[in-house]
């Protein structure tokens, strides 16, 4: 069926066509509203769920963490300073290997403080082992979550998976949305195989106790070696789902209009809707670029990328955060590793921009096209600019 609905309804209805079993909640803007479209499912009968409402995100995750590990399926939702809350159980998850998924709606953290968009919170954890995938519109929310607990629950994978998406851009404004039909669903993700080793009260056992350095390094060669295989396994899921539903966002990366390109932009999350435009409108200039939209910042996708910038003139990336330390957003820094890695150097320019919620408008795609070229034309390699605060 098509419903018309926000980006939080489209995750609400995406978690509860994965039938979990157990659900808990606290609210935090611009999430909070995910948290209320569950417990309604819940309360109207549509789905057999557990709904614990905890008091606080701390306490989220730690109820996650017992019931993953007793062998049930999990969700749940947070922002900002909630993602921060959680920080201790958030890491906990992914270093005992916990299926769990859980969306971000993005949202700066204070100081100062905001309540609007930018993707500060789920970059500042990025690397606490969780697998981060970041999304454009509200189809490819509900698809994403879908996909990531058949991603999470992989026995060559067990790591818990983040959906990243805008807040208020993409959790409050609403859009036409393809909600596929339960029977559809379940073939194509059956329930979770319980694991060979749970929580049970019958037989109780030390979880997590102190761990020699030998056994702890082991664990984290484990974890690395899954992450990895989180690649292959997000192409190999993406594939699936269009044979399946008959909609694909391109596994790691999804492009457009690069097979030609001269320059390459290279964004995440919703404004690359805008950034599309903006390369229909250069193209009709006779200016040659094409866009790459990173949907997954953990993994990086260093090979995949390096392999679209090679040979391009230069190559323009924008970031909706700042790496402190750095001066640039992560995603320049990201990529700029990967591409000096892959012995490629490109021209590179990072646009900072949208923090805070500020709109990223389509003049400032085009300004940035602009410095772009000026880059393959000899401009400053490396440069940083802030959109909207330098000409």
């Amino acid at each position: 069926m098509r419903l018309v609905m926000n980006g939080n309804k489209s995750a609400a209805y995406g978690a509860k066509l994965c039938r979990p079993e157990i659900l808990a909640v606290y609210p935090i803007t611009p999430q909070t509203t995910i948290s209320e479209y569950l417990c309604q499912f819940k309360a109207n009968g549509e789905m057999d769920a557990t709904v614990v409402e905890a008091e606080s995100e701390h306490s989220v995750m730690s109820i996650l963490t017992g019931a993953s590990m007793a062998g049930s399926r999990v969700f749940t939702a947070t922002s900002a300073q909630g993602l921060l809350y959680m920080c201790e159980p958030y890491v906990r998850v992914s270093t005992l290997r916990l299926p769990v998924v859980m969306c971000i709606v993005n949202r700066e953290v204070i100081s100062p403080t905001t309540v609007w968009c930018s993707h500060q919170d789920a970059i500042t954890l990025r690397d606490a082992g969780w697998v981060q995938i970041f999304v454009e519109d509200n189809q490819e929310i509900l698809d994403t979550v879908i996909m990531a607990f058949r991603i999470a629950e992989d026995p060559e994978i067990m790591l818990p998976v983040n959906v990243c998406y805008d807040g208020f851009y993409l959790s409050h404004m609403v859009d036409i949305v393809d909600v596929p039909d339960q029977e559809a669903v379940d073939p194509f993700l059956p329930p979770r195989k319980p694991p060979e080793v749970v929580l049970d009260p019958e037989r109780p056992m030390a979880v997590d106790p102190g761990t020699p350095g030998e056994l702890l390094t082991e664990f984290r060669y484990r974890h690395l070696a899954a992450m990895e295989r989180v690649k292959e396994k997000i192409g190999e899921v993406d594939k699936a789902f269009a044979r399946h539903f008959g909609r694909s966002y391109g596994g790691l990366i999804e492009t457009y209009r690069c097979e030609d390109a001269q320059y390459l932009l290279v964004a995440m999350g919703s404004a690359c809707g805008t950034a599309r435009v903006a390369v229909d409108r250069a193209r009709g200039k006779g200016i040659s670029i094409g866009m790459a939209k990173v949907r997954s910042l953990r993994p990086f996708p260093a090979k995949e990328l390096s392999a679209l910038a090679a040979g391009k003139k230069a190559v323009g990336i924008f970031d909706r955060n700042v790496s402190f330390g750095w001066n640039s957003g992560t995603l320049f820094m990201e990529s700029r590793s990967a591409f000096w890695a892959e012995r490629i150097a490109p021209p590179m320019i990072n646009f900072i921009c949208g923090l805070g919620g500020t709109d990223i408008r389509l003049d400032d795609f085009e300004h940035a096209i602009e410095r772009t070229i000026e880059a393959a034309k000899g401009g400053r390699d490396g440069a940083i600019y802030w959109l909207g605060m330098e000409p």
